[in-house]
């Protein structure tokens, strides 16, 4: 088997093939890691439809469970590759294709509001790409205005869309905090992200009382003073 990756640079790729893939599982093993901040896509990501694509994972999917000898003839059965399929594209991973990232307006802050803006407690859930099994979390998303303010609930489209992917939390994180400097045309953007990890608390070493904090700050939130405001505003109930 041949597998095409995209590296660092974007628009190149290269093939590996079966005993690399070996090789890189031997070296890496269940340890997380990530390999840049975009989320590794080949060019042709983009070829098939959406439809395509569901006829050929419920196929694959099919061959998996009969696989580990489920029976696909059993009414419960039955329709769960489609079902995955669908569920794959439409849902969990829907973050993949650009064309479902949200619109975004800005506004004139008529307000005058020059204060940090907090929304805390975004509830997202995503799936390890190391594992494909849940991340389960919440991001703090905070920005100063630059002259320019964004709806409320554009804030957490922005988590859920790339949240809906194959991920690792620090590039989760680097990106949301990224593209919200872009968005927002300021620097001062802060990210906070605290999630459990299903890969770590259902399989492996099983351990379900911990969890992973991650941070993004932009701007002004690198000096320590709006950074500890952020953090205030995150600690009050």
């Amino acid at each position: 088997m041949k597998l095409e990756v995209q590296t660092n640079e974007l628009s190149s790729t290269k093939t590996i093939d079966n005993s690399q893939i070996n090789e890189i599982y031997e070296s890496v093993g269940d340890e997380h890691f990530s390999t840049g901040l975009k989320t590794p896509m080949r060019e042709d990501a983009f070829a098939l439809s959406d439809g395509e694509k569901k006829e050929q994972i419920a196929d694959l999917f099919s061959q998996i469970m009969d696989v580990m000898g489920l029976d696909l003839t059993d009414d419960s059965l039955a329709g769960t590759p489609h079902r995955v399929a669908k569920m794959y594209i439409d849902e969990i991973f829907s973050g993949l294709n650009p064309k479902n990232k949200p619109s975004i307006a800005l506004f004139d802050n008529s307000y005058q509001y020059n204060e940090m803006l907090v929304e805390k407690d975004i509830t997202f859930y995503s799936n390890c790409e190391h594992h494909f099994v849940p991340i389960i979390g919440k991001a703090h998303v905070a920005y100063i205005s630059s002259g320019k303010v964004i709806g409320l609930s554009k804030l957490n489209r922005i988590v859920q869309y790339y949240a809906k992917r194959p991920q690792v939390q620090e590039r989760l994180t680097n990106q949301i905090g990224m593209d919200l400097c872009e968005l927002l045309e300021t620097e001062d953007v802060a990210i906070i992200i605290e999630a459990k990890h299903l890969c770590v608390s259902s399989r492996g070493i099983k351990d379900d009382t911990s969890s992973t904090t991650t941070a993004f700050y932009g701007g002004k939130f690198q000096e320590v003073n709006t950074k500890q405001e952020f953090q205030n505003y995150l600690n009050h109930a």
